[in-house]
């Protein structure tokens, strides 16, 4: 029990402190742990982790979706000029300064160069820029211009030096990699024809004729590709591999669906036949092994095994032997469900055997059929591939004429050279799979602890014992646990029916609570009251008075809630008498309140003494607010060691505030997640400007789970532990 004993009562110098502390309702000052912030995140978890969730995976979906980009980079480097030229026919190019290297980034940013590069890729080059959009196009629809195919191009200067930076940015790697290198060979020849000023008759005549020859070359590949295009193939040999790959995997596919379907049929059939002769359908291996099958059988033997032992004990008609019978009835049931469900499972699966048989044979037909198409189509398309082939090594042939012409004429004019050549990727560098998950676990977490955290503070109900003792500022007397096992007609008589549970123990713990927090000797009065009905206050007045009395006190029980009284419910008793009916008769102080017939004073159990409310009153203030009431709550201390007053809500009415006038000390009862904190404070507030000892609160409602994530009681598992068999 010491482990639900509130914190150490305070001296009676330091009222003025826990005034000062939380006398000022305009200024609260949350200051949370660690754990409490725990606490939030748990309790919210469900409602956060979704919407957390939900945005984390739709950005991390929306950022995946981006279209893969690869990124290469070249690097050229300028070199200085050592020697003077003298030669008025020979450019010296190189870069003076800043000036000068600036004036080459805006040549290589330059519409001219983009130009000159798309002019210098060839078929195969353009076939490989072209790649990732053929296969995201509709049929029929071309691919994008040349132009549009080199991607987004990056040119910078790196600093001190007199190096220059290419990074290309394309869908495929190849392509990037491809156009960074081409950046600096089409800027080394701009370079040469700048520079030199004179134009040769035979550059002049590779030129035209590489370009007479590309045309030529593009010509036959576009009749090539056109003609792969109508009768939709990759190349004549590709294809015909494809349609004999895909043949050999039907052929495969449908010798193993055949075999699958005789293993189903004969299993179907094996079944059937059994059925007809009334055998045990568990001998067969794919009913014994079906689902869970096997922890059936197994939990069926040990019953029958328990039920054979117990046989020997008790007879049919004992309760356990019928417990035993109905969990055998309920495991046979179960059994005999999984066997049917078994066979059902058994023909769907050869219902769907039988037609993939059927699809595949459809499927191997076509596939024959496609297989002789090519065989027709051989020979015109061998005929075009080769033109594409002789056209092309014509093309090539000339540019590389050209190229050597152009590079030995002019290549002491160049200031530049490659330093670095780009190299194809081996990953996209956009999307950042690893970036996009490092960003969506962040932001994921960020907004499940902002909702869990914004939602504590938009949610205003008493949840925890900070609640109690940080914001409200009161003592937390003990925890009452969610008593939804026990039965409405015992939840009232948990501590005088002496039934060792955690609730009885819990009650008795906030009993020890109140003698610690008590600064009062007895005979005292002690008002139990509430925020809202439904928290509990009239359950934990029962249970508190039965404490009092179980420990030597002499205890009454009053039930000041005239507008709906209940106490007499609880212990199966009229209301005829009480409260209303002495007040009515003359609302005399009697010598011996236990022999007055109008009060109707009853003893419910060793020590322990009732006053009814004498019936209903619509305005029982007239009661309350006579000075004849608060005399008589004063003798009936002399005859009795504790007056147990259970009052109205202070939410509802004003009856309690009246009643606390009257009494000594205050227990204030809150039901988890139910009254508002700003309420209870206001409440507690008016309660501390009466006479009367504010002893604390009682927190009730709260489940194990709860009990042990939102206080420090830990101790509710060891006894759940210890009482468990008996409770």
């Amino acid at each position: 029990m010491s482990n639900l004993a509130a914190p150490p009562p305070q001296q009676p110098g330091n009222r003025s402190a826990t005034a000062s502390l939380h006398g000022n309702d305009d200024q609260v000052i949350e200051r949370r742990t660690m754990r409490d912030y725990y606490v939030i995140l748990r309790e919210r978890l469900w409602i956060a982790l979704p919407i957390a969730l939900l945005v984390a995976v739709s950005l991390g979906y929306y950022q995946a979706q981006e279209t893969p980009m690869y990124q290469s980079s070249a690097t050229m480097q300028f070199e200085r000029a050592e020697r003077i030229v003298q030669n008025e026919q020979v450019v010296d190019q190189s870069p003076k300064g800043e000036i000068d290297l600036n004036t080459y980034l805006q040549v290589l940013n330059s519409g001219r160069l983009r130009s000159m590069i798309v002019q210098s890729l060839t078929p195969e080059e353009i076939k490989t820029l072209q790649r990732p959009y053929i296969k995201d196009l509709a049929p029929g629809v071309n691919p994008p211009p040349v132009g549009g195919l080199i991607g987004s191009v990056a040119i910078e200067s790196i600093r001190n030096s007199f190096l220059i930076r290419i990074s290309v940015q394309n869908r495929d790697p190849d392509g990037a990699a491809l156009i960074a290198n081409r950046y600096v060979q089409q800027f080394m020849r701009y370079l040469i024809e700048t520079g030199s000023n004179r134009n040769e008759y035979a550059v002049d005549y590779l030129r035209t004729h590489a370009e007479e020859l590309r045309k030529e070359s593009e010509a036959a590949e576009s009749r090539l590709q056109e003609y792969k295009r109508k009768h939709n193939l990759v190349s004549l040999s590709s294809s015909v591999d494809i349609i004999s790959g895909r043949l050999m995997s039907i052929n495969s596919a449908l010798t193993t669906v055949r075999l699958e379907r005789l293993n189903r049929e004969v299993r179907l059939k094996q079944i059937e036949r059994m059925q007809s002769e009334g055998s045990n359908l568990l001998e067969v291996s794919y009913i014994a092994l079906y689902g869970n099958m096997a922890a059936l059988r197994a939990q069926l033997a040990e019953l029958t095994k328990q039920q054979s032992i117990l046989s020997e004990r008790y007879l049919e008609r004992h309760p356990k032997m019928i417990d035993l019978a109905n969990s055998i009835d309920v495991l046979n049931q179960q059994i005999n469900g999984n066997i049917e469900q078994a066979i059902a499972d058994l023909r769907t699966q050869f219902s769907k055997v039988s037609d993939s048989e059927k699809s595949m044979e459809r499927e191997y037909r076509e596939a024959e059929k496609d297989q002789l198409r090519l065989g027709e189509l051989s020979v015109e398309f061998k005929s075009l591939e080769s033109q594409a082939s002789v056209a092309k090594n014509n093309y090539i042939s000339i540019l590389d004429r050209l190229n050597q012409v152009t590079t030995s004429k002019n290549l002491e004019n160049i200031p530049v050279k490659s330093l670095d050549t780009a190299s194809p990727s081996g990953s996209p560098y956009t999307p950042n799979l690893r970036h996009i998950v490092k960003t969506c676990a962040g932001l994921g977490f960020v907004i499940f602890a902002g909702v869990a955290v914004g939602l504590s503070f938009l949610d205003d109900r008493v949840k925890s014992a900070w609640d109690i003792e940080g914001f409200i500022g009161t003592n937390l007397l003990g925890i009452i646990p969610e008593l939804g096992d026990v039965p409405d007609s015992e939840k009232h008589t948990l501590v005088t029916s002496n039934k060792t549970s955690p609730g009885s123990e819990a009650f008795l713990s906030v009993y020890s609570a109140i003698k610690i927090q008590s600064k009062l000797d007895f005979p005292k009065s002690i008002l139990v009251t509430s925020t809202i009905p439904g928290e509990g206050k009239t359950m934990i007045s029962c249970n508190l008075a039965s404490s009092f009395a179980r420990h030597g006190k002499k205890v009454l029980l009053v039930d000041c809630d005239m507008r709906r009284p209940m106490l007499h419910r609880h212990f199966k008793l009229t209301n005829e008498l009480g409260l209303i009916a002495w007040f009515e008769a003359g609302a005399k102080t009697p010598d011996d309140p236990l022999t007055d017939a109008s009060l109707g004073i009853t003893k419910v159990d060793e020590n322990l003494y009732l006053l009814r409310s004498g019936g209903r009153s619509k305005s029982p203030t007239e009661l309350l607010e006579n000075p004849v009431f608060g005399e008589f709550l004063d003798s009936l201390k002399h005859h009795f060691d504790l007056v147990m007053i259970d009052s109205p809500p202070m939410g509802a009415v004003t009856d309690a505030l009246l009643i606390s006038d009257r009494t000594d000390e205050v227990v204030y009862v809150c039901r988890f997640n139910r009254a508002y904190r700003k309420h209870i404070r206001l409440y507690i507030k008016q309660l501390r400007e009466s006479k009367n000892e504010l002893l604390g609160v009682v927190l009730n409602g709260l489940s194990p789970r709860r009990i042990e994530y939102y206080s420090n009681y830990r101790y509710y598992r060891s006894y759940k532990k210890y009482y468990g068999a008996q409770s």
